[in-house]
């Protein structure tokens, strides 16, 4: 599910996240790599800092940004995959399907 539009801007990528209970402007800006498993980007909505990112590459070989997103309103943590296509950058969001 296709949860939010983002162009790439000097710093990282800009746009909106639509969902039924969200709306809300989205920065995704590149951070300085400060060890291995540290995030490639912050992700910030105005001056609050959201989420993280990380640089990852699909099987068939495509970059993508794995996303990790959380408020204390939120019931849990949302994940999903920022990825270009066409028509610009796509935020996909996922569910875990393991239970």
């Amino acid at each position: 599910m296709i949860i939010g539009i983002f162009v790439p801007f000097d710093k990282g990528y800009t746009g909106d996240i639509h969902t039924l209970s969200i709306r809300a402007p989205l920065n995704f800006e590149a951070l300085p790599k400060a060890g291995e498993k540290s995030p490639d980007y912050r992700v910030t909505t105005g001056r609050t800092d959201i989420g993280a990112a990380w640089k990852e590459t699909s099987q068939e070989g495509k970059p993508y940004l794995s996303v990790r997103l959380d408020d204390p309103s939120f019931p849990a943590p949302v994940f999903c995959r920022l990825f270009e296509t066409k028509d610009g950058h796509r935020l996909m969001w996922s569910r875990d399907t393991k239970r």
